[in-house]
């Protein structure tokens, strides 16, 4: 009967101790988390400084008419980025979402960005088009927004860009 109350005492007390060695688990594992996001912010602020920073984002305004297949961005004639969409990633964009395609630095000045996208028309037409445009970075962080349209009347799909405030 002693060896009973033992083993169960000692089980209690195992139990009892084994509490708050989860919740100091759980609170090292969110503190990690904080701790990632802080230096990931601060990897951000290193890589890409404020004062040269340019972004460029994506927009879809043609659900209806054209299926994206690809997006290819240059800017001063060398390649920054080129993105292969996945289904989830189009039906994202056809609900109104805006994706980031490029994020990096340019010096204050003129440049050229041209941008190829691809997909499949609503004539079952396949598309490759191009479009250029030159962009004026002053200095300070400065984003822009490409955003493909198929307007009608042949709803030939398009792009145009936009430059946020």
């Amino acid at each position: 009967m002693r060896l009973i109350l033992l083993i169960t005492g000692l089980l209690v007390t195992g139990a009892l101790a084994a509490e708050p060695l989860s919740d100091d688990i759980a609170s090292l594992k969110a503190d990690v988390a904080a701790l990632n996001h802080t230096l990931f912010q601060l990897e951000e602020d290193i890589l890409n400084p404020a004062n040269t920073q340019v972004a460029v984002y994506l927009s879809f305004n043609a659900r209806d008419y054209f299926v994206l297949d690809s997006v290819e961005l240059a800017l001063d004639g060398h390649p920054a980025v080129s993105h292969l969409y996945s289904e989830r990633e189009r039906k994202a964009l056809e609900q109104g979402g805006v994706q980031r395609l490029y994020l990096g630095n340019l010096a204050a000045g003129e440049h050229e960005l041209s941008a190829v996208f691809n997909g499949q028309g609503a004539n079952d037409h396949y598309y490759r088009k191009d479009a250029s445009f030159t962009i004026r970075k002053a200095t300070g962080k400065a984003q822009y927004e490409l955003v493909i349209d198929a307007r009608a009347p042949a709803f030939e799909p398009a792009m145009r860009i936009k430059q946020w405030d």
